[in-house]
């Protein structure tokens, strides 16, 4: 259920934190807000996150922004903050081999419908990044660039990536040849040609079609019942910009076995 505040006043002079005011003001509080990290990535978690802030914490959030535009020492600091300040807040991880058998954007919404179910403040409003979700438990609105124009989804959004950071940073421990400690999971020039090198791992998202696509040369084939029938082939991000389409169990070549 999507429902807008009727004739809720956003006062530009609140900066980030104007939408929360105004769903407060209109007795639509607390509000949380809910952003995710890692959709674009091929391997690797999918991490969602939702935060409620408190109303009149705006001083103590100086440089809350989009967790992409902060510095990892930056984003560090704000996520400690968040889990001290903040009225509640939930993260759900997905993992690759979930991803692959659902597709990128239902696992995204579903885990957005999770992050909010396990708020143990039941919120009056929810503020989401990009895209509406159908199926939460509170009246709903998508903002553009919702992790920049409000405050509680930037705070999703810093719980979400620090999240999945730290999980990419374990994951090179495991499996060191991808240098998922560095690009995080993202299809980067040197992602690509380790994938290519190597194959991909059980942390790969085998509905991507670089994975698939690196897989294929190398004569290798998904782990049983990885990804699902129906499932259309997901892009990837490059270096941040937009789709381009065409430790883990390891791979296993075909007609290996298993």
């Amino acid at each position: 259920m999507i429902r807008k505040p009727v004739r809720a006043q956003v006062r530009s002079t609140s900066g980030t934190w104007a939408f929360q005011a105004a769903l407060d003001r209109r007795g639509l509080g607390p509000v949380a807000g809910v952003d995710e990290a890692g959709r674009g990535a091929c391997a690797g978690p999918l991490v969602v996150a939702a935060a409620v802030l408190r109303t009149g914490d705006a001083a103590r959030f100086a440089g809350l922004t989009d967790s992409k535009l902060l510095t990892a020492a930056a984003r560090d600091r704000m996520h400690d903050l968040v889990l001290e300040r903040a009225l509640d807040h939930a993260v759900v991880v997905v993992p690759a081999d979930e991803v692959d058998a659902i597709g990128v954007h239902v696992a995204n919404v579903e885990g957005m419908r999770r992050a909010v179910a396990r708020l143990g403040t039941h919120p009056g409003y929810v503020l989401t990044d990009g895209f509406p979700v159908p199926g939460l438990t509170a009246p709903n609105a998508p903002l553009v660039k919702g992790d920049r124009v409000a405050a509680c989804v930037a705070a999703a959004s810093v719980l979400a990536k620090v999240t999945r950071d730290r999980i990419m940073a374990e994951l090179h421990e495991e499996l060191p040849v991808y240098g998922f400690d560095v690009h995080k999971g993202y299809g980067t020039a040197a992602h690509t040609a380790a994938l290519l090198e190597h194959g991909p791992s059980g942390q790969h998202r085998w509905s991507y079609a670089n994975v698939a696509a690196a897989a294929a040369r190398l004569g290798l084939e998904p782990p049983p019942h990885r990804v699902a029938r129906g499932v259309p082939t997901a892009g990837v991000v490059q270096n941040g910009g937009p789709p381009q389409t065409g430790g883990g169990r390891p791979a296993t070549r075909r007609g290996a076995d298993r």
